[in-house]
């Protein structure tokens, strides 16, 4: 459903902010300027006022999974105010210069999905940096025995199941700019890698070797897979086109590879290794070449990396006692601990982070904002939900 938006030229009069300061003229404009964040950055301040119902918590949920606090007014320094009678229709307010930023109706869709689009609007003015509401994720939802995949909105709302198959799936990975996803099954027997696409529901094998076959990673131009193949008896690294084709080797060694992921220029595969009983975060040319050792300071045991859409970071599960989920720079160094979790996944804001952690016996999802460490939970849904991928 296309989320429509319209100025609001004619509603100046009815949706006054509490605070309010002098309108923009037509070639008036406001320069923010995109600062670059630090670990421990502090929320941003905002207040809302005027929603309600759904329309009113999914706005403070993609607000606060953004990096804003939910503040009264005399403490914010940005205020929305507006309804969502009919549709959603806001107005952003910066309370230090008292100046209207913008104001907006959204048309179509349903009154979350309007909220949602205006929340992106908020982080584009504020950060200038695109928001990740109005995106979406996939996972793996255990239920007894058996797992499937299903996709969701981004805050685990709307869930649907991709698979029927009753069997075991795992590690689903978006291709990207494609409504389609690659993951292993055992629905064949040993685990497979398959390509499903999710707009005619069409499946077809990328990798079906003797063995095990499993952890895709599709590369950011959607062209080539890189994965994981036990079929020469070693547990090693490969990648090929993604329809199967042109398989090449670029490990071969007793190392146990696992969970590759790809630099966004797609020049380079990281993954984790375990050289001399100690597991390590490598990387490799996707063309084939020499691995390297990318340093973790201050976090053993790396596993389960993803490289930022922005090519600065590494996100990776520790296990340090507990599973924690980290970031250590793209190149390597000191590695920064930012919640308990496990496998993130990088938004393609290279902020966020959504992650599985335990709870009840099982894991559920939740969204991290990594400058303000601030956590929130999906939306729940039924069975343990674990092996996050977002869409980019």
């Amino acid at each position: 459903m296309n989320i429509h938006v319209l100025p609001l030229l004619a509603l100046a009069g009815v949706l006054t902010a509490a605070r309010p300061g002098p309108a923009l003229a037509e070639d008036q404009t406001i320069t923010l300027t995109k600062p670059v964040w630090l670990f421990g950055e502090k929320p941003l301040p905002i207040a809302v006022s005027g929603f309600h119902g759904e329309a009113d918590q999914a706005l403070r949920f993609d607000l606060e999974v953004m990096g804003f606090k939910i503040v009264p007014q005399d403490s914010a320094q940005f205020l929305v105010t507006g309804d969502n009678n009919g549709r959603v229709e806001g107005r952003l307010m910066d309370l230090i210069s008292k100046a209207q930023i913008f104001g907006k109706a959204y048309t179509g869709g349903t009154p979350r999905q309007q909220a949602h689009a205006l929340a992106d609007d908020i982080e584009m003015a504020a950060r200038h940096l695109k928001g990740i509401a109005q995106t979406r994720i996939a996972f793996k939802v255990q239920t007894g025995g058996n797992s499937e995949i299903d996709i969701a909105d981004y805050d685990g709302h709307n869930a649907q199941p991709v698979t029927h198959d009753n069997t075991i799936v795992a590690a689903p990975d978006w291709v990207p700019g494609r409504l389609a996803l690659c993951y292993a099954s055992y629905k064949f027997g040993n685990p497979q890698i398959l390509y499903h696409d999710l707009t005619t529901g069409e499946r077809r094998a990328v990798a079906r070797y003797r063995g095990d076959n499993f952890s895709p990673a599709v590369s950011p131009d959607g062209r080539r897979v890189a994965m994981i193949l036990n079929k020469d008896g070693w547990t090693d690294l490969y990648v090929s086109n993604l329809d199967g084709t042109d398989v090449k080797r670029l490990t071969k060694s007793p190392q146990d590879e696992s969970s590759p992921c790809w630099s966004p220029d797609g020049q380079w595969i990281c993954f984790a290794a375990k050289p001399h009983e100690q597991r390590v975060l490598c990387k490799v040319p996707a063309a084939g070449g020499a691995v390297q050792v990318i340093r973790t300071a201050g976090a053993s045991s790396p596993t389960e990396p993803d490289w930022s859409p922005d090519g600065k970071w590494i996100a990776f599960t520790s296990q340090m006692g507990d599973f924690q989920i980290c970031v250590v720079p793209a190149e390597g160094g000191l590695a920064h601990v930012l919640t308990g979790g496990e496998d993130p996944s990088w938004a393609a804001n290279s902020r966020n982070l959504i992650f599985a952690r335990r709870a009840g016996g099982g894991y559920v999802l939740s969204l991290l904002d990594v400058p303000t460490k601030q956590v929130k939970d999906v939306h729940r849904i039924s069975g343990s939900c674990s092996q996050p991928s977002w869409a980019r």
